[in-house]
């Protein structure tokens, strides 16, 4: 550009204009980058929100299906993906479970059962690393799909694995935008499949934990003897939500003079010390009733005194009974220790609560307290049931409901087998307790025995 020394103002308005035009061109060319840049960084806060959902969601109080659910739909969602699945192996390593997006998972089970992987997955399996094919029909490794599966174009697979122990796969098919699965597309997979992992692994020693607990507890629990003509049932349940050991407890044994002691108890607590304090109350009273004997309200009064000689006296709830034969039928005495009442269930279907006109406090909270021993007819064919609180108490209900559902319950159970009689009761909660269960149920006969006739 020329400046012509006889037109000064000419001159400066083109400077001006010059200077303008060179500069307005980087300024949009900053913009744009800016904005490109701008644009990006919300989409990596998107994905990477998502990404720590997807993983946070594990620690949730979720089922562990419903988690890996979850997992599965981020990566589908991450990755921009038409089709997910998520294969849980078992310890046979067969495919247990399949989790999918995108497919009609119901339909391709109906025709084909779950997959087992015998080709692309099945190496995925061997592997244990990564695999991503840009077009499946033309590996030859593609086999084993089932006729009712969608046709898939390209694939990005990874292992679920925790150190050595491999609980399967987690693959995508087919982009969107039809473009191949990237490097970032892997590293997104990978991180989703460590988190689908750490909850799969989670899960299953959770159960083992679980059955474990439960197996030990059952494990304390006594063999009921034989109580002919009285028939005998008892069972027992832990509590849904955590793997823990219980103080629950029901026994029952015949007493030198001929008659029948029964307990049921609930020892304070969950801890790890709530089952060894069970079977220690369990065993001393037990020989306290075996060895000395008496109405039931001097076996607990015996008990409390027992239980004082701990620094720190274990507490429970309990009722302790005893049934007799006499000339005119079964008696049931009985003293109550603050648990629920025992339930009578008629063999016409009539039902009532035992309820005590003097009421007693837990065992091992004041020696000097009380005791009392109440007394009820067992009609024939009657069922006395005793359990513990874990079977009418719930979180959101309150306890007269239960009670008054567990009687309505087992007023249609009244003439049914004990064992299916207990395993009804139990299954009536649809399998979720807030608290362990135990009960035991005493179903009296139709006639008296000809030694009680005749006395």
């Amino acid at each position: 550009m020329s400046i012509d020394p006889e037109r000064p103002e000419e001159a400066a308005g083109r400077v001006a204009a010059g200077l303008e035009e060179m500069g307005r061109l980087p300024d949009e060319r900053a913009v744009e980058e800016l904005s490109a840049q701008v644009h990006q960084l919300t989409v990596d806060q998107r994905l990477l929100r998502r990404l720590l959902d997807a993983v946070v969601v594990i620690s949730a109080d979720m089922d562990p299906r419903a988690v890996l659910q979850d997992l599965v739909e981020a990566a589908a969602d991450l990755v921009a993906a038409r089709y997910g699945a998520l294969g849980v192996l078992g310890d046979n390593g067969d495919v247990v479970d399949l989790i999918t997006v995108g497919v009609d998972d119901e339909r391709l089970r109906a025709s084909s059962g779950l997959p087992q992987g015998h080709g692309l997955l099945r190496g995925l399996i061997a592997d244990r690393k990564p695999l991503r094919v840009d077009e499946i029909a033309a590996d030859p490794r593609s086999v084993g799909f089932p006729s009712d599966h969608p046709v898939m174009t390209t694939l990005l697979g990874v292992p679920l694995r925790v150190r050595d122990t491999l609980y399967g796969n987690l693959y995508l098919a087919d982009k969107h935008d039809g473009t191949p699965f990237s490097d970032e597309d892997e590293a997104l997979l990978t991180a989703l499949a460590s988190a689908a992992s750490v909850s799969i692994e989670n899960a299953r020693l959770y159960e083992r934990l679980r059955r474990a607990a439960e197996h030990f507890q059952r494990r304390l629990l006594p063999l009921l003897p034989d109580l002919s003509p009285i028939a005998v049932e008892g069972a027992y349940q832990p509590a849904s939500d955590l793997p823990r050991l219980g103080g629950d407890w029901y026994d029952a044994l015949l007493l030198p003079d001929g008659g029948t002691c029964v307990v049921i108890g609930d020892v304070t607590g969950h801890d790890v010390e709530a089952a060894p304090l069970m079977s220690q109350i369990r065993n001393m009273l037990r020989a306290l009733a075996y060895d000395h004997g008496g109405p039931p309200d001097q076996i607990v009064s015996r008990l409390d005194r027992a239980l004082s000689m701990f620094d720190d006296p274990p507490t429970a709830t309990l009722v302790c009974g005893r049934i007799e034969e006499g000339r005119d039928g079964y008696t049931f005495r009985w003293s109550n220790a603050g648990h629920l009442p025992p339930l009578l269930i008629g063999a016409d279907g009539a039902t009532g609560y035992l309820a005590p006109t003097q009421h007693g406090i837990p065992v091992g909270i004041d020696a000097s307290m009380p005791r009392f021993t109440h007394e009820h007819p067992l009609p024939p064919g009657s069922t006395l049931l005793l359990f513990t609180d874990g079977l009418v108490e719930r979180r959101d209900q309150d306890i007269d409901t239960g009670l008054a559902a567990l009687a309505a319950h087992a007023a249609r159970l009244a003439t049914t087998p004990l064992p299916k009689l207990c395993a009804d009761l139990v299954a009536g909660q649809d399998q979720a307790f807030d608290d362990d269960v135990a009960l035991l149920a005493l179903r009296m006969p139709d006639s008296l025995s000809s030694a009680a006739g005749q006395t």
